[in-house]
Order: structure tokens, then sequence, then C-alpha cells
């Protein structure tokens, strides 16, 4: 059968779908929880800065910003009144949102981004933390992808910075002191020591 030109999808045609239907999940969890949009583009800014310090390739980058643009979308699957509670959550409500991670995992990999897979894997472990005390896996040091290092610090940077139901934000000092404290523990040291020297020229800084 000859090849009909007039039926095929052009590759930048292609990619605009691609890009379509990722924006479509994003707008949905912006939908859900409006604060998500403005955070995660302070993450990605964050993230992308500090992986350049990190040394990431090109590719490592691109992939680098997908996740940390949706390194929330698990946040679609959380009920309104676990996600949005204004006090301490009891243990069976943390226990809810710490699917968050798997559940962003679930809903991203079953996207047509081409490098589904591998964001994925970057959001499930963006909660990790370099001792293991971190979830869904308990991952530790290099088991952790490093692009998920890089997000964990640049997300708790912008989410301490901010004003959530849960918690009043915080001085860009008190951050720094909270970062600094936590190194090793939740931080990668290697990382933390990047980040801290991008973080006093970044947009994303706060006063």
């Amino acid at each position: 059968m000859a090849f009909d030109a007039s039926t095929a999808v052009a590759p930048s045609s292609f990619e605009s779908y691609l890009a379509a239907s990722t924006q479509a999940l994003f707008i949905a969890l912006d939908e859900r929880d409006s604060y998500t949009h403005q955070h995660c583009d302070r993450v990605s800014l964050l993230a992308h800065e500090i992986g350049i310090a990190c040394g990431l390739s090109q590719k490592e980058l691109d992939l680098l910003a997908v996740g940390a643009r949706f390194h929330d979308i698990g946040k679609i699957g959380i009920p309104d009144n676990v996600l949005l509670k204004p006090g301490a959550l009891t243990a069976e409500e943390w226990g809810i949102m710490k699917m968050r991670p798997v559940k962003g995992e679930r809903l991203f990999r079953n996207t047509l981004h081409p490098q589904a897979d591998q964001i994925a894997t970057i959001i499930r472990h963006h909660h990790e933390c370099f001792d293991g005390s971190g979830y869904p896996d308990g991952l530790a040091g290099d088991d952790i992808p490093l692009a998920s290092r890089i997000m964990l610090i640049a997300d708790a940077y912008d989410a301490m910075a901010t004003t959530r139901p849960y918690h009043r934000a915080r001085a860009h000092r008190d951050i720094i002191d909270i970062l600094a404290a936590e190194e090793g523990i939740k931080t990668d040291p290697d990382v933390l020591a990047r980040f801290l020297r991008v973080i006093p020229h970044s947009q994303a800084r706060v006063d």
C-alpha cells in the first residue's frame, strides 16, 4: 500500500499534541489547588538553576524541568479535607498525604509524553530523604535519582517561603537554617552546597 502523506501527522503537530495532553493534566491540578501553578513554576525555575550548578546535561535539565512542573500532580487524588486542612494532620491523614508521589507517578506514567517513565520516576522519589527516612520507598543516598534530590530542595525552599493553610511563610534566612540543619538527613550535602551557591542570585529567592 502506498504511503498517503495527507493522513500523516507532522512531527510538529504530534509534539503539539503531546504538549497539549500534559498541559491538560496541569490545568486539572490548577483547578484542584490553585496555589500549585505558581509554586510549580518557581520550583521548576529553582530546580533548573540547581541542576545547572550540578552539571546536568541539557537532556537531564529538560527531564528535571518537566518533573518539577508536575511534581505535585498527585494532589489530584488527595481529598480536600486532607489536602487543605488548616491544622496538623492525624497519622491516618498523613498516610494519605504520603501517597501523593505514588499517585503522581501513576498519573504521569500514563501520559503520552515520550519520556513519561523517566519523569514519573523523578516525581515518585522527590520526597525521599538522603538518610533513607523519606517516602514512598525509603531510598537513601545515591539510590535516589539526582533529579529527585535536586527537586526535594527546590520544593522545600518554595513550600516554606509561601503561606499555606497549614503554615505561615518563612523568611529566607530561616529557610536556609532549616535546610542546613537537615543536611545529610533530608538533603544531599553536595546538592545543598550547590543550592547555597545558587539561591543568593535566584529569581526564586524570597526576602
